[in-house]
């Protein structure tokens, strides 16, 4: 009888009612409505679905998938992932380095810890490698041409990071480490690997809510922008018809990616790792001698990286770590940052009318953040709207691919200033 009784406490049934375990069951609760959000109503699922699979399967008592103890404090500890047992001093140590207990008390002295699946992924989030390889696969998709026919749209994919740093200052005064202000700031490029990149450098506790964050409102583009759109622009101005763009040679196409490449890893090394993923993609794009290497960056890498970084990610989010204020803290700054990264965009086109012979639309400025090509999207549709004959989605995806070379090096610069 007691065998069977202590094999019941051990069940994941059992474990719920230990501890601070009933955190997991609201966390697989939540888990459950993200996989809602992403198949049936489609919001990010390529991303969404697998971050709701980790978040549902580090929440799950017992299964032993991820260990958080293993990357306290924002390091990766390499002894105790190669078998070495726990010591009073490592533990003492995470102490003294203000870990939350609840961390601190996952393992005990002289405990060897059993390394999960996700504890090895996530070693793809914590050096950098995943959201680098997100790149170079969006580079390889993405169209350079509208942004190099219109250097202009370079400024408006510039202004839309300014959300990144005004949420960072907000960040700061409600209590938030610069660290951690950084990684909720970049939350405004709605740029998801990028916010990854970020928080995993700079504030990895926080990566589980920084991470649904991004994603959840890269998936609510169409609904957060257009609001915000109509109440800074005037119907006049979202009738505004852009004539079509020039055509642009491939050799501008190639020159491009290098160019940007040298130029942004000189002036903020730190973006480079980003950046230049970002400029190989699109290199072995538009080249034209890379067709095999340019497909796999785009479909095979793409999307196997997609779904480790996705189950890494979710698996972070812990219910000791996401039921906390802080979550909500971060996803109420999250909103603030991406409503004036839009705002700004659009705030900056208008103003550049005021000197522009040839008028822009200020419906495009909104694609400055890094949705790519959502936010374009999202400006051809306002802009229907208010004319039926008028075609902005090439013009908005110059701002659009900008944002996304805009929050990289956003990125670089957070990571310079305070990593």
């Amino acid at each position: 009888m007691q065998a069977v009784l202590d094999f019941l406490r051990n069940t994941g049934f059992g474990l719920f009612f230990a501890g601070d375990n009933w955190k997991c069951l609201v966390m697989i609760v939540i888990a459950c409505f993200l996989l809602w959000l992403g198949i049936r109503k489609k919001f990010e699922p390529l991303l969404l679905v697998p971050i709701a699979m980790g978040m549902l399967l580090t929440n799950l008592p017992g299964a032993g998938m991820f260990h958080e103890i293993l990357f306290a404090g924002g390091q990766i500890h390499w002894e105790l992932i190669q078998g070495s047992a726990v010591t009073q001093e490592f533990l003492e140590g995470l102490r003294a380095a203000g870990v939350a207990e609840s961390i601190v008390s996952e393992a005990a002295v002289g405990e060897v810890i059993h390394v999960g699946l996700v504890d090895i992924l996530y070693l793809g989030v914590k050096l950098g490698i995943y959201p680098c390889l997100i790149f170079m696969g969006v580079g390889a998709m993405t169209d350079f041409g509208p942004l190099i026919a219109n250097p202009k749209s370079l400024l408006l994919g510039a202004a839309a990071q300014f959300g990144i740093f005004l949420t960072f200052v907000g960040c700061r005064l409600i209590g938030f480490t610069q660290a951690e202000a950084g990684s909720i700031g970049i939350i405004g490029g709605a740029d998801g690997p990028t916010a990854i990149f970020v928080t995993a450098m700079l504030a990895p506790a926080l990566l589980g809510p920084i991470a649904v964050s991004a994603y959840s409102y890269m998936a609510l583009v169409p609904v957060i922008q257009p609001p915000i759109m109509k109440a800074l622009t005037t119907e006049a101005e979202r009738k505004i018809v852009m004539r079509p763009l020039r055509p642009v040679s491939k050799k501008e196409k190639i020159v491009f990616p290098i160019m940007v490449t040298i130029i942004v890893a000189l002036i903020v090394p730190s973006a480079a790792p980003l950046v230049g993923c970002l400029m190989l993609g699109n290199l072995l794009k538009e080249s034209g001698v890379t067709d095999r290497l340019s497909k796999t960056a785009q479909n095979e890498l793409m999307n196997i990286v997609t779904i480790f970084l996705g189950v890494s990610v979710g698996c972070t989010a812990t219910g000791r770590t996401f039921l906390a204020v802080k979550t909500m803290g971060i996803m109420a700054m999250g909103i603030v940052a991406f409503a004036f990264g839009t705002a700004s965009g659009v705030i900056l086109a208008k103003i550049m009318n005021l000197f522009l012979k040839e008028k822009i639309n200020p419906l495009i400025g909104s694609a400055g953040v890094s949705a790519v090509p959502m936010a374009a999207r999202v400006s051809q549709k306002v802009g229907q709207e208010a004319d039926p004959g008028n075609f902005l989605l090439m013009h908005a995806m110059g701002p659009n691919v900008a944002g996304v070379i805009g929050s990289a090096i956003a990125a670089g610069v957070l990571i310079a200033l305070f990593g």
